[in-house]
């Protein structure tokens, strides 16, 4: 069967839905890009760091398949090495190479195909002199400070340094825009100083200007928090590893879910900051036009909804939060559940989870 040919508008607007609720720097030149006809190459990094949790499993396997129906040549940059000088388990890079074998394997279990991707190891370039010469060149154009405050894309608050390995990390990361020779840098909101850094050096240089498609950063359970500045905000409320009792994890039982979904901060009529429908709309939304909620005939009967619709009888007090709690539990371990199965099936997936699910998290 022959695939229809998108419209440059069509493959446009799978670009523009990977960045929906985050955000996309350079909107025009995208739509240029796209419209030249080229062929266009993305990436999205990762820091294998131990066991996979929804946002990298639904979200961002979701991404990369937009990405790839697009039309887009997508590159997956196992951050390795970046993982090892973040400190991420214990800096032990046979560990942290362990959990991108393993992340491969999550990604497989999600739909990737990932034959029609190039995965690329960080590690692998660290002998390469001309990565390090642009490294120093784009840490000639960076002040100290900016690379202090680029220290959130780490996951740490500004300036928060371990080592003085730490210190090269904005501009190692910033060079691999450039090295990988990408036209879209599609990341994490959570990653933004260092692409508008990419893009402010790629004027300075006469580099290959990136644009940024940035998706949303989904919410822990816990909701969003309190920080100094909307980048802490983004650290403190996104669902992130190495805060289990905040994570909803790819290998989580139907009881795990439904247990954490119950203690989630789900409060009545409130839809800003809650992170069930943070969920509803980027992850379960993304794959059913409808949910169907489930309840007794006194307390409104069962119903069918858009999100639309769920937003506005949630708003008006029509749904209780727990009724809310049990539909968005059933939908998310429906779509967790044919990883949990791939890994049940697959011998070497699941020598990879039991072993990296005994590795202790650090940061």
């Amino acid at each position: 069967m022959v695939e229809k040919k998108l419209s440059s508008e069509e493959r446009l607007n799978l670009i523009k839905q990977v960045g929906e609720g985050g955000e996309i720097i350079g909107e025009e030149e995208l739509k240029e890009l796209v419209k030249s006809k080229k062929q266009i190459i993305a990436y999205d990094g990762f820091e294998p760091s131990g066991l996979a949790h929804i946002p990298f499993g639904l979200l961002r396997a979701e991404n990369i398949k937009l990405m790839l129906k697009a039309g887009i040549k997508f590159k997956l940059y196992l951050a390795d090495y970046f993982a090892f000088i973040n400190n991420k388990l214990g800096g032990d890079l046979k560990r942290i190479q362990r959990a991108g074998e393993y992340f491969i394997e999550v990604w497989k279990a999600c739909g990737v195909d990932t034959s029609k991707v190039e995965i690329i190891w960080a590690s692998e370039r660290m002998d390469n002199l001309k990565y390090w010469d642009r490294v120093l060149n784009v840490a000639k154009e960076t002040t100290l400070n900016r690379s202090m405050r680029a220290t959130t894309i780490m996951g740490r608050k500004e300036g928060e340094l371990q080592s003085t390995a730490q210190l090269f990390y904005p501009s190692m990361q910033v060079s691999d825009i450039f090295e990988l020779d990408v036209d879209i840098c599609q990341l994490g909101l959570d990653q933004r100083r260092a692409n508008v850094l990419g893009r402010e050096i790629a004027d300075k240089r006469k580099w290959k200007k990136p644009i940024m498609v940035s998706h949303h950063m989904i919410l822990g359970l816990q909701g969003v928090q309190k920080g100094a500045n909307k980048d802490e905000i983004l650290l403190a409320s996104k669902m992130s590893k190495s805060k289990p009792e905040t994570c909803i994890y790819m290998h989580d039982t139907q009881k795990d879910i439904e247990r954490k979904i119950n203690k989630a901060y789900c409060p009545e009529k409130i839809l800003e900051g809650n992170p069930l429908f943070d969920y509803l709309k980027y992850l379960i939304f993304k794959r059913y036009p409808k949910v169907k909620i489930s309840r007794p005939e006194k307390f409104g009967g069962n119903l069918e909804a858009t999100y639309s619709e769920l937003e506005e009888i949630y708003r008006e007090g029509k749904l209780h939060p727990l009724d809310l709690k049990k539909t968005v539990a059933f939908y998310l371990d429906e779509m967790i559940d044919p990883v949990r199965k791939y890994f049940e099936k697959n011998k070497k997936a699941k020598a990879l989870y039991e072993e990296v699910k005994e590795y202790s998290i650090t940061r």
